[in-house]
């Protein structure tokens, strides 16, 4: 009879084992599905959009300097917007040359033609007005400016 006993006793230690151990792996999963579903999503580092891009810069300078900069890109907003807009366009038009088919090269070789030109001239705009802003700025914010992004090694 002890034999009999002791069977019963063995499955039962077991089973509790088991159970324990499942149950701490679904306490674990649970836990992980948990800190996924919590845990806030990365925001985006980089916005396209050369206001959103200039007012961060804007928020690293010394406060007067940035009121400059800000100034100087609100009283050449149109010329700016015109230019991301035609650099954008370009993009859009490469882009769809990629997708057309029959694939035409030299369809694509022109919009790159015109989106380098494009880019050009948007780098000029915005160059001319950060040239136009730096000229106002103190030395603080000139520096402030050449070192942006903040943590970039120099």
């Amino acid at each position: 009879m002890s034999i009999a006993h002791a069977t019963p006793s063995l499955q039962t230690s077991s089973s509790r084992w088991l159970l324990l151990a499942s149950l701490a792996v679904n306490l674990f999963f649970i836990g992980v599905a948990v800190a996924l579903l919590v845990r806030a999503p990365a925001k985006p580092t980089y916005d396209r959009n050369v206001f959103v891009r200039i007012d961060r810069l804007a928020g690293t300078l010394p406060t007067a300097d940035a009121a400059k900069i800000r100034s100087e890109v609100a009283s050449h907003h149109d010329a700016i917007e015109a230019a991301q807009t035609q650099y954008r366009a370009a993009q859009d038009v490469i882009r769809a040359s990629l997708r057309k088919e029959p694939f035409d090269e030299s369809a694509m070789r022109a919009a790159m033609v015109q989106t380098r030109a494009a880019r050009q001239n948007f780098d000029q705009v915005i160059q001319g007005v950060v040239a136009l802003a730096a000229a106002e700025m103190s030395p603080a914010g000139r520096r402030a400016l050449a070192d942006w992004p903040p943590g970039r090694k120099k």
